[in-house]
């Protein structure tokens, strides 16, 4: 019997519906030719500390570390009725076909139960990247040897755990420690949610910590050929901060009467170039969960959900958890049935028909830069856009407007700079003239622009000329305070995730990271962030989250070390190296398991003090400054002592 072990029920159904299995069995599909089960996501889970030592059930310092000599791993209870299906089905299997998601968290599923169950039989892998009959097809016809992808099982294995010898030992040391202080609740550790919820509590430090400065800044409005244009005062330099900020009142307060005064600025120079912006890369997870925070109101979560719903359900998107932008070539094959597919389900993009075309090959394919998964498009199911409705609608229509600006010319325009004297005193006056939308006719505002929120067109200047007076209509004097930084929303906080080399000092690791992943993987950096708002470390409101009080006192009570994204990012790295082979994954979990041995005795005795739940309205980013008046800040208390 051939056997596919798939990782959810949907996907087992539509697969088991190309193989021709259509009479359901208990707990699978059976067909003349194979049969077709599946799991309901990890089946088995890491056995918790009891399981190696009954004492370990009570939580005492003096037991910590704690590290298996031989890991074990059990079933979970609530899916042991599938997992005795699986079982029986391999033992009567001669040959597997593991089918569960593309990724080494789906090799994990699949690979933990064939070793488990001690399955010997060959082994094939079905790489799949969407769930579409076509796709389906395309991807048996072309099956991998399970040797091909063993390495992502040793990765997913190696994550896990030493996600448990730093979950488990730091998170009893910290709930001990706090409880000898008085504090009563437990404080969660974790390998990659502690360095994450750093990031929110060094931003909310950054915004309570934040001294306002005022400057000045000068709008001049100009004539000429009646048409009216706007350039601003360039202050001396000497007067600015480094972002070109005035920070004198008194010269900004001459200049502006000076300017009113005079009758006309002359053109000192003038320059026009074509400026050309290639089309932005299809989606990876990432990028697609940071724009939909931003343009759609979405939580991480949130977008994951509907973005893994158009790809199991309608089936109108290719893989959606993908760290890469990029696509294969010989993808680029696909593109007219696509494209077609795409026109055919929506009238609306009747108008870009003209403009597509399917031959144009962009940045985007390059097989050298695709990885395990290509970017996120649409698949030729389009005719199931009928069903999408609301959020799921929202967030093809993103995807699908990123996969078709990679068949429309770049966008162009003429940007424009005019540098002007104005009674002795510099402005300049920027225009820019669309010549060719391109890729921007693909955008949703452009194919159905949402009523009273167009963005206002940019400024277009008259036919100017060096040595030309322009008259002086409008001087308008604007009195400014620097600003403080904006809390992180969840789309922001995912791009930090992502892009954590830039918030590492250490010279050294930062080149280290310039490549790295980053904190965490693009599957589950929205569950970090759920689970520390779970957990009530974040709190959300509106769009952005901020750190409660006891966010504040654990990340000022762990060593630094295991706050540290540049740590995290760099076991990710390690991790990296488990998938290629350079690192054994016993290698990898001794290192973890010696690190962390050493920071459990480095923090054993120390005195932690935990301050209670935060309360109701007590971010720090509701503290910010409201008035220009003030010019000191509110500081946010530090919490925690050590």
């Amino acid at each position: 019997m051939r056997l596919f072990l798939c990782e959810k029920p949907s996907q087992a159904k539509d697969i088991a519906a190309v193989l021709g299995a259509t009479r359901r069995g208990d707990g699978c599909w059976v067909g003349a030719t194979a049969t077709v089960t599946w799991c309901i996501g990890h089946l088995l889970e890491t056995a918790p500390p009891h399981a190696y030592d009954e004492r370990y059930k009570r939580w005492v310092l003096a037991d910590l570390p704690i590290v298996p000599a031989q890991w074990k791993m059990r079933v979970k209870p609530k899916t042991a009725s599938q997992f005795k299906v699986v079982k029986r089905l391999l033992g009567e299997a001669q040959e597997l076909v593991i089918a569960t998601d593309a990724d080494r968290e789906g090799e994990m599923i699949a690979r933990e139960l064939v070793e488990h169950c001690r399955y010997r039989g060959p082994i094939q892998r079905l790489w799949l990247s969407a769930l579409d009959d076509a796709s389906i097809r395309k991807a048996l016809g072309a099956l991998k040897p399970g040797a091909e992808t063993f390495s992502l099982y040793h990765s997913a294995l190696g994550r896990s755990r030493a996600d448990w010898l730093i979950g488990i030992n730091m998170s009893r040391l910290f709930t001990l420690l706090g409880r000898q202080s008085g504090y009563q609740g437990v404080l969660p550790v974790g390998r990659v949610q502690t360095p994450t919820l750093r990031l929110v509590v060094d931003r909310d430090r950054s915004i309570a910590d934040f001294v306002p400065v005022a400057y000045w800044a000068i709008d001049v409005q100009l004539r000429h050929a009646d048409t009216l244009f706007t350039a601003q005062w360039r202050a001396p330099g000497d007067a600015c901060d480094d972002q070109d900020r005035c920070l004198n009142q008194a010269l900004a307060h001459n200049a502006a009467q000076a300017m009113a005064n005079a009758a006309s600025a002359r053109v000192t120079k003038l320059r026009t170039e074509r400026l050309r912006e290639v089309a932005p890369l299809p989606f990876d997870l990432g990028t697609l969960q940071e724009i939909c925070s931003k343009k759609l109101g979405l939580g991480a979560q949130e977008t994951l959900d509907v973005a893994q719903a158009l790809y199991e359900t309608y089936k109108v998107i290719t893989y959606p958890r993908s760290d890469c932008g990029y696509l294969p070539l010989s993808q680029h094959g696909e593109a007219p049935a696509i494209l077609a597919a795409l026109a055919a389900a929506d009238p609306a993009l009747a108008a870009l028909a003209p403009h597509l075309r399917a031959q144009r090959r962009s940045r985007a394919w390059n097989d050298a830069k695709v990885s395990a998964h290509h970017g996120i498009i649409p698949t030729a199911a389009a005719g199931q856009l009928a069903r999408l409705s609301g959020k799921h609608h929202a967030v093809y229509t993103l995807i699908r407007a990123r996969y078709l600006a990679q068949f429309l010319p770049d966008h162009e325009y003429d940007r424009t700079q005019a540098d002007f004297d104005c009674a002795g005193h510099a402005l300049r006056a920027v225009g820019k003239v669309i010549v060719e939308p391109g890729w921007k006719r693909a955008l949703p505002e452009a194919l159905a622009p949402a009523k009273g929120r167009e963005a206002p067109a940019p400024q277009a200047l008259p036919a100017l000329a060096e040595g030309l007076d322009c008259a002086v209509a409008k001087v308008t004097p604007k009195d400014l305070w620097t600003q403080p930084p904006k809390p992180y929303t969840e789309g922001d906080l995912i791009k930090a995730m992502k892009n954590v080399a830039k918030l590492v000092q250490d010279p050294l690791l930062k080149q280290k990271l310039k490549d790295t992943t980053g904190i965490g993987t693009e599957a589950t950096r929205a569950g970090i962030i759920q689970g520390l708002l779970d957990r009530g470390y974040l709190s959300k409101h509106g769009k952005a989250l901020a750190a409660t009080a006891p966010a504040f006192s654990l990340i000022d009570a762990v060593p630094r070390a295991i706050a540290d994204p540049g740590t995290t990012a760099i076991w990710e790295q390690a991790l990296d190296m488990v998938q290629s082979g350079e690192m054994s994954l016993e290698e990898f979990v001794t290192k973890q398991a010696g690190w962390m041995s050493k920071q459990v005795a480095r923090c054993a005795g120390l005195s932690l003090t935990i301050s209670g739940p935060a309360s109701p309205g007590a971010t720090p980013w509701k503290n910010k400054r409201k008035s220009p008046k003030r010019k000191t800040p509110a500081k946010k208390p530090r919490p925690a002592s050590v």
